[in-house]
């Protein structure tokens, strides 16, 4: 894992390392540097969009700094989802995208991540390459004459084009009553005008930024409400996007929540019907849900497991030629039609399949049941190598096998967030429940005595 770039870029409180104004200039101006060694494009452009926080702009302004002193122009697209700026980086041959976002994370953060001219994220070689770059960069260059940094919102059109081009013409959503939670973040204007204009009967919530209250209590990491409003307005379905719009999270008419499993779930099972599943597999991270997994299996299609971050699940498709992939967390990438997670590519899709199906969207919901699962998030102050703390590692093996073939145990460091995370699953909640404890406190027991 880089130093700087965890599962989704930089990212930490922003004004606080690397979240300051040198660490941005020389991040701008040697990411551009050590992406012009690969040669992917003669453009001069670099494609910039922010998510809806107060400290997006500073970033950008620092950023735009750095890429000029590397020779290159910063084209700003304004408050726009990340998956816009993969889009329109590879509609346009720019030279790359960069996103200025916290994604789902609290107002307080903030991140940067980056888009190859092919609109996928940059590889963690890449990653790495920038770093180093990074810290043997003493002093940066003047900006160089004849670049500039501009807006033009209006690019964001050809995006939302796009994400309605995606959508059946066969299908009429007139009359269809649909609930959005845009989180105040970067979907607050663009996923009600496409529903919109698509014909549906939008109920939009927060939809009002202020730069503080983007992610809060609302958004695809707070579900309830747009449950709740789903049920309450008799809509067809609900949608729950996350502060810079790559992600959803779902409801059906009853207000039970979908989340990314139930949408790969329905996605996989409708592309294989339409013989439309490349390979006949579907691609998950090791934190997918073990009723998927057997729901897959028990329907001809084979998951694919790799580490949580969507970029991983990308390669994974990208290297086999797969056509749908994702993570519980929501981010779900229809390879076919996009290189990126897209919360609002990803609602139409589902909401597609669900209208070809004819039933309501609790069908989506009961395709499979669920393991029971725990999900514990423990707070850290460093993330020492689990293979570092004596005896911990074992004893985590001991417990799996106390579970059997039908349960499980997850434990990992957050990529985004000082936590080690550790999910447990299995056919019994009172042992998935007792082993995620077990396993919690053996952890901190560990590092609290410093072994």
């Amino acid at each position: 894992m880089p130093k700087y770039f965890g599962t989704d870029g930089v990212r930490a409180v922003a004004g606080q390392f690397p979240l300051v104004e040198d660490f941005i200039t020389k991040l701008g101006y040697c990411a551009l540097k050590e992406i012009e060694k690969q040669g992917r494009t003669s453009s001069k452009d670099v494609i910039i969009a922010e998510d809806s926080r107060a400290s997006g702009k500073e970033i950008a302004d620092y950023l735009a700094r750095g890429i000029r002193a590397a020779g290159y122009n910063a084209v700003h697209i304004g408050v726009a989802p990340t998956p816009a700026a993969s889009f329109l980086t590879q509609k346009h041959n720019a030279v790359c995208g960069i996103v200025i976002s916290a994604s789902h994370n609290p107002a307080e953060f903030n991140g940067i991540k980056f888009f190859s001219p092919l609109g996928c994220k940059i590889n963690e070689e890449l990653e790495a390459d920038i770093e180093n770059a990074i810290e043997a960069c003493a002093l940066l260059p003047a900006e160089v004459p004849g670049t500039s940094f501009v807006y033009k919102k209006e690019l964001i059109e050809d995006y939302v084009d796009f994400l309605k081009s995606t959508f059946p013409k066969d299908i009429d959503l007139k009359g269809t009553k649909i609930v959005l939670d845009c989180a105040n973040g970067a979907s607050y204007q663009i996923a009600p005008r496409v529903f919109k204009e698509l014909g549906a009967d939008i109920t939009a919530l927060n939809v009002n930024p202020d730069g503080f209250n983007i992610n809060d209590n609302c958004g695809a990491l707070h579900t309830q409400g747009m449950q709740d409003a789903a049920k309450e307005n008799k809509a067809f379905m609900g949608f729950s996007f996350d502060g810079d719009a790559d992600r959803l999270i779902a409801s059906d008419e009853l207000g039970r929540q979908l989340d990314g499993d139930n949408i790969i779930a329905a996605a996989a099972i409708y592309l294989k019907s339409k013989n439309a599943l490349k390979g006949g597999k579907a691609v998950l991270t090791i934190m997918a849900n073990l009723g998927l997994i057997n729901f897959l299996k028990a329907n001809g299609i084979e998951p694919v497991l790799t580490k949580v971050g969507d970029k991983y699940v990308f390669e994974a498709l990208d290297k086999e030629n797969l056509s749908i992939g994702g993570e519980t967390s929501g981010h779900v990438i229809f390879r076919d039609i996009s290189q990126a997670g897209d919360g609002i590519l990803c609602a139409l899709q589902l909401l597609a399949i669900v209208k070809y199906s004819g039933k309501p969207a609790s069908r989506v919901k009961d395709l499979w049941t669920k393991y029971p699962l725990k999900l514990v998030p423990v707070k850290v102050t460093e993330k020492t190598p689990l293979e570092q703390i004596d005896g911990f590692l074992p004893y985590v093996e001991e417990l799996q096998k106390n579970m059997g073939a039908k349960g499980r145990i997850v434990v990992r460091y957050s990529g985004t967030e000082p936590l080690l995370r550790i999910l447990v699953e299995g056919e019994d909640k009172t042992l998935v429940e007792e082993t995620a404890s077990k396993v919690a406190d053996c952890y901190l027991s560990k590092i609290k005595a410093g072994v």
